[in-house]
């Protein structure tokens, strides 16, 4: 009880569109007597400028591994403390001293898993392990498409598929890349926020997307498969850090400490679909998840998936003006 009226006030979570577990907020809010608004985003990239813009009012944001580097190095955030939590200890050892943030000073994680293709195969019945289904659109396919509106997935998929390596500044590779998605761009659907209804009504042939939203999809559609991409796919993880200009700074480490519980961390992968950085979560997850296909990845295709980092940033900017060049 005095833990609760110690915590009681609001919390603001600027996090990705369709991430968060109504179910965990339930629980946080009952058991810190703390109201939590959500805000949502559909790209690093678009957090990254609301966040920069100073004055939004958010206490914590979710970004990938590679953005938190930058978050970090423009002052953006504040340090979280987590090694002092009582659940710090909860934290699978591969997910503590990541290089992206050794120690886990500016963050916690939230859920990772790939990115890689869904496809309705009763739309399309040849091989989905491609890039090509997105890059190069059969005619089935074409006008079909849906891609993620994340720029560096879609960068480092098209640079490993015209066969270049991640941040790469090699003019005549980024020539093909941009050449690539150029051409396969005016064969996608635009981007909306409706990817797991839009494979349910069979309006969506195929998606580059993530892999917990394909299962999403796959619930609602059982002719939805998840493809692995040979030439190359990114695997990330997005983390919880706490915002510089946080107002709700206690509520916010409440929160991390909350979500590092192993019951709270499979609440959040039972909802999401993804995996979860917490130990001895599994206990509580739904049994689907553990051999699900889109987060149990067939050997063949383990070599090809690739953790992505920051790029340095005059590559970055290189990577920018191909994203603009197809109107993203």
């Amino acid at each position: 009880g005095t833990g609760a009226a110690r915590a009681a006030g609001e919390l603001q979570l600027y996090n990705w569109g369709n991430y968060t577990s109504p179910e965990l907020i339930k629980k946080f809010e009952e058991t810190y007597n703390v109201k939590v608004t959500i805000t949502n985003y559909d790209s690093n990239d678009t957090a990254l400028a609301k966040i920069r813009e100073g004055n939004h009012g958010f206490d914590l944001v979710v970004p990938s591994a590679n953005f938190i580097p930058i978050f970090a190095a423009e002052g953006l955030l504040q340090e979280t403390g987590a090694a002092t939590m009582s659940n710090f200890k909860n934290i699978d050892p591969r997910w503590v001293d990541v290089s992206w943030d050794p120690g886990r000073k500016w963050s916690v994680p939230w859920l990772w898993g790939s990115t890689g293709l869904i496809v309705d195969t009763s739309v399309y019945k040849g091989d989905i392990n491609t890039s090509a289904i997105f890059l190069d659109p059969p005619k089935e396919l074409t006008g079909k498409v849906r891609v993620a509106p994340e720029m560096n997935d879609v960068i480092f998929t098209t640079i490993k598929y015209v066969g270049g390596d991640w941040c790469t500044s090699d003019p005549a590779v980024l020539k093909k890349v941009e050449d690539t998605l150029v051409s396969a761009s005016k064969k996608w659907i635009e981007n909306d926020n409706g990817m797991i209804e839009n494979f349910a009504a069979r309006d969506y042939g195929a998606a580059f997307y993530w892999s917990g939203g394909s299962l999403r999809a796959r619930e609602e559609n059982p002719d939805v498969r998840f493809g692995f991409p040979r030439e190359g796919y990114p695997v990330f993880m997005d983390s919880v850090a706490i915002l510089k200009e946080a107002k709700n700074v206690d509520n916010a480490k409440l929160f991390l400490n909350f979500i590092m519980d192993p019951v709270n961390a499979a609440m959040m992968s039972n909802y999401a679909k993804f995996a979860n950085g917490i130990k001895r979560s599994e206990a509580y997850m739904l049994d689907e998840l553990k051999t699900a296909p889109e987060l149990v990845v067939p050997k063949e295709f383990q070599a090809a998936g690739q953790f992505l980092l920051a790029c340095p940033p005059h590559v970055n900017e290189l990577y920018t003006k191909i994203w603009a060049a197809i109107g993203r």
